[in-house]
């Protein structure tokens, strides 16, 4: 795809933003002095870091990559992703981001378990540990494999070495950095971000001949079905809804943003603005994908590098080597993201509690290593799991088997007892994963299983120990 010098060029432009991240972290480490400076940034970021933080989390690797690669060969149908997603954004904005402020502002919180052990108990901390831990070990594995497939493109690297490389480099600039660095490098990331695929998107419209030259090209092979919205199945639209999407509700890094804040209003305007934008994103990546083939006509081609066939065929390269610092922003501002949230439900839900006396400098010492541990799962994740979107998807539908239903009747039902929320926890996930174990009997989705049973044994637990109380009196 590129010839011995440009390769040249995209490794040394590769390996100088490396460095300059990784040094602006060793920066920002000595301002990160306290174990809240390292998890939620000290609770006093401002408007426009927070949007740009919101957005550079927001669009991953998997975003720009793996959106794309499904919109060439799957269609348009799959903008079902994102219809389903600012659906729950706009029920995130609308209904739980201040009652989750005035909860963190209350009571210091750092982590989605501090909310669970406040409403359910102290043994309601391990099982939402594994259930974060599920999906942010997995969504960090998928960028490891987005920083894998950018070096053996662009560098001719190996996979599996691309793989150990970009673990290696996204580990050391999390551990120094903490939350502070990573805002701060949203700023830059979402900046690139957003310029840079509006860019694509305009360059693609110009060159594919817009709708028209696409449509008659779909017609010509007899495929039209692709150019439509509705070209996906209600069992599809149904997994993305109930993985991807109601994640939103249960996302740690979400929830931390929040808190991280400087006020409820900087929170709300932030998030609602982001949201936007990254949902934005998200749809001209699938758009890409689909005009990619059918308005570019670019065809023999692995779908898992339409990103670099479509910027070769539309920018000179020295553009193209713009666009390879586009996508390589998607992939960090994300991981780091993915890794810090993961290991704030280790050293908050797990060291805290059994070790309370440890100093603020312990503790943070503690985050630091907590870093270490998720990244090295998500590292055997990205080793053994093929698929981005699908590693994804199985990532959040764990957290949500187990969280989204005593965390959503816990927040709007008083009854929900503390045994239903802990039971409905566990029996969600562990349903949840033996199904994903044993491979998807029946052809269903481990969500549509972990979650109804979560839902289940919640109001079950409940009506029964209301039922023996009123009996008992």
């Amino acid at each position: 795809m590129f010839n011995g010098e440009e390769r040249i060029i995209l490794s040394v432009i590769v390996f100088v933003y490396f460095v300059f991240l990784i040094v602006l972290a060793l920066y920002m480490n000595k301002k990160t002095k306290t174990y809240e400076d390292y998890n939620v940034a000290g609770r006093s970021v401002s408007l426009f870091p927070l949007m740009l933080t919101f957005i550079g989390t927001g669009v991953g690797g998997s975003t720009l990559l793996g959106y794309m690669e499904n919109g060439y060969s799957l269609g348009m149908g799959q903008q079902w992703i994102h219809i389903t997603m600012f659906t729950c954004i706009s029920i995130f904005a609308l209904f739980l981001l201040k009652r989750i402020r005035s909860l963190g502002e209350e009571h210091k919180m750092v982590t989605i378990g501090d909310y669970t052990t406040l409403r359910y108990g102290d043994a309601a901390r391990i099982p939402t540990v594994i259930s974060i831990l599920f999906s942010y070990c997995a969504m960090s594995g998928t960028l490891f494999v987005s920083i894998a497939t950018i070096l053996n493109v662009t560098v001719g690297l190996d996979v599996t070495i691309g793989i150990i490389i970009g673990w290696l480099l996204l580990t050391l600039k999390t551990y120094f950095g903490g939350l502070k660095a990573v805002i701060w490098q949203d700023v830059i990331h979402g900046t690139i971000l957003v310029i840079g695929t509006i860019l694509m998107f305009a360059a693609v419209l110009r060159q594919s001949g817009g709708w028209q030259g696409a449509s008659e090209y779909a017609a010509s092979a007899g495929e039209t079905g692709m150019l439509s919205v509705m070209n996906i199945t209600p069992y599809e639209i149904l997994i993305y809804l109930l993985t991807l999407a109601v994640f939103q509700f249960v996302r740690q890094d979400l929830w931390q943003r929040v808190w991280a804040a400087g006020s409820l209003k900087t929170a709300r305007t932030g998030y609602w603005t982001s949201m936007v934008i990254a949902v934005a994103i998200g749809v001209f990546a699938v758009f890409i994908g689909v005009f990619g083939k059918y308005g570019l006509q670019i065809e023999n081609i692995d779908p898992v590098l339409i990103y670099y066939g479509v910027i070769g065929e539309v920018f000179p390269f020295a553009m193209v080597v713009v666009m390879i610092v586009v996508l390589l922003a998607a992939v960090i501002s994300s991981a780091d993201s993915f890794m810090l949230a993961g290991a704030s439900s280790i050293v908050n839900d797990i060291v805290r509690p059994n070790f309370p006396h440890y100093s603020s400098a312990r503790m943070l010492l503690w985050s630091r290593l907590s870093v270490l541990i998720i990244s090295l799962i998500g590292l055997v994740l990205a080793l053994t799991v093929q698929g981005l979107v699908n590693l994804m998807v199985t990532g959040t539908a764990m957290a949500v088997s187990g969280l989204l239903a005593p965390i959503m009747f816990g927040m709007f039902w008083k009854k929900a007892t503390k045994t239903a929320g802990i039971a409905s926890m566990w029996g969600g996930l562990i349903t949840a994963v033996i199904w994903q174990i044993a491979g998807h009997p029946f052809g269903l989705h481990p969500i549509f299983i972990g979650l109804p049973v979560s839902i289940l044994i919640l109001l079950a637990v409940t009506f029964t120990a209301h039922k023996n109380e009123t009996v008992g009196t």
